[in-house]
């Protein structure tokens, strides 16, 4: 694959969109073809899933089991039908979530065994793998108040997955722990408390090595109204 394929990773109200929108346009002025995803969606069958998962009203039932299995069914589509061939054309691909979110939220939130975890990941993404991973960390109590404060901010529509009570978000927060012990040549924390700019920066200097200047010039978004301006 000539492309690079960056994803971002963090609990919720980490800044993960705030971030991924500015490096998606740093990276497109300098010449940079980017390809802005997001996890569970990005295709049109994902964007179908990603509602049933966490805003149909109709989800309250719904098992770790079906969860795991619906977010990788959307992984799957959006890795063979826009990851790949992105990555194939040279660009730069920038997701918000991919599978190190399934070991943390549903591997360690949920209490799912982690191996079975690992073999329905490996059988959705095959030999597809982020390049790097920027885990945008911010303290668990820190992220318990900008997700409560998102839920009472109007208009909010309802995250199944948000509803979750502090010790799932303390599991996941451990889940994440993990996976940057695992690999952390590839998983890279990123202090995300200070300022937007200071985290720009921080996040640059992982990213500017991994990437080099093309001629082409675009910023393709995918995934509905997701960043539109």
């Amino acid at each position: 694959m000539k492309g690079r394929f960056i994803t971002f990773e963090g609990t919720e109200g980490s800044g993960k969109s705030t971030q991924i929108a500015l490096l998606a346009e740093r990276l497109c002025s300098l010449g940079h073809v980017v390809r802005l995803l997001r996890e569970p969606g990005g295709t049109p069958i994902g964007e179908e899933i990603r509602h049933t998962l966490k805003h149909s009203k109709n989800n309250a039932a719904m098992t770790a089991e079906a969860e795991l299995l619906l977010m990788n069914a959307s992984r799957a589509q959006i890795v063979r039908e826009v990851i790949r061939p992105a990555l194939a054309e040279g660009e730069i691909v920038l997701c918000d979530r991919f599978y190190d979110s399934t070991t943390a939220y549903q591997g360690y939130g949920r209490g799912l065994r982690l191996s079975e975890v690992k073999g329905i990941v490996d059988f959705a993404v095959g030999e597809t793998r982020p390049h790097l991973t920027l885990f945008l960390f911010i303290p668990p109590e820190v992220s318990e108040q900008r997700r409560l404060a998102r839920q009472g901010t109007l208009p909010f529509m309802r995250d199944r997955i948000e509803e979750s009570d502090r010790h799932f978000f303390a599991r996941v927060a451990e889940g994440y722990e993990a996976v940057m012990k695992a690999e952390p040549e590839r998983v890279r924390r990123i202090e995300a408390t200070g300022a937007v700019e200071a985290v720009r920066a921080a996040i640059w200097k992982e990213v500017a090595p991994l990437v080099a200047t093309s001629p082409e010039h675009s910023w393709r978004r995918e995934g509905g109204p997701y960043l539109s301006r």
